[in-house]
């Protein structure tokens, strides 16, 4: 096979890994702590006051207390069959916080033929947190559609972008779970014909990476 230098888009798309990695987390950070309530005057109301808000000072109880290793979620064949001459171990982003947010990246080039898929898990304080996580990349990506029976909630999108006539066509799957948001994204182009896969291609395989990544966290919880 003839060689031929590294396309411009992959060059810009390999770049950036801990920026893309990382984007995500601003956007899903759970609500600060409300403002303790105003001192009373009178032992009685202090008492009263206590007893109405006591729910809400006790601990929240969380299914997952950490997130799993990412790139162990998904199967060394789904990777294989996903990203063809990604090595199956993926890489791991650094995180500021690698107990509550970790992503998992692999990608490789095969002949003309490009393909990118990460696994993040971040793990909020609340089942809430998680739920309003997962409305907020929801309606910030809409257009995609509900995958019924995966996790509490689950939604996919597929979107095709066009850069100096490289076409890339990129799946994304958000899954809320508990207290804990999986997001997947898996992407792909083909450097010869200009083309990006079908969109059932990159859905599919974004979905199955998705299943097998939410199994892998609900694993994780069942050990606690």
């Amino acid at each position: 096979m003839r060689s031929l230098p590294l396309p411009l888009a992959l060059t810009a798309r390999l770049s950036p890994v801990v920026v893309l990695a990382t984007m995500g987390w601003a956007l899903s950070s759970g609500p600060l702590a409300a403002p303790q309530a105003a001192e009373h005057t009178s032992a009685e109301e202090k008492t009263e006051t206590q007893s109405a808000s006591g729910p809400s000072t006790e601990t929240v109880s969380q299914a997952y207390a950490a997130a799993p290793a990412p790139c162990e979620s998904v199967a060394k064949k789904t990777v294989e069959s996903l990203v063809p001459g990604a090595k199956s171990a993926g890489k791991e982003i650094p995180s500021t916080d690698s107990k509550l947010r970790r992503t998992c990246s692999w990608n490789a080039l095969k002949g003309y033929d490009y393909r990118w898929l990460d696994v993040s898990y971040e793990v909020l304080e609340s089942d809430e947190a998680a739920r309003k996580a997962y409305a907020k990349h929801t309606e910030e990506k809409s257009g995609g559609g509900d995958v019924p029976g995966l996790g509490d909630s689950a939604y996919s999108i597929v979107n095709l972008s066009t850069e100096d006539k490289q076409e890339t066509r990129e799946g994304q799957v958000f899954v809320s779970v508990s207290n804990a948001l999986v997001t997947i994204t898996y992407n792909g182009s083909d450097f010869e014909s200009k083309k990006a896969p079908a969109t059932d291609t990159i859905n599919k395989g974004a979905i199955k990476a998705a299943k097998e990544a939410v199994a892998a966290l609900e694993a994780e919880g069942g050990q606690g």
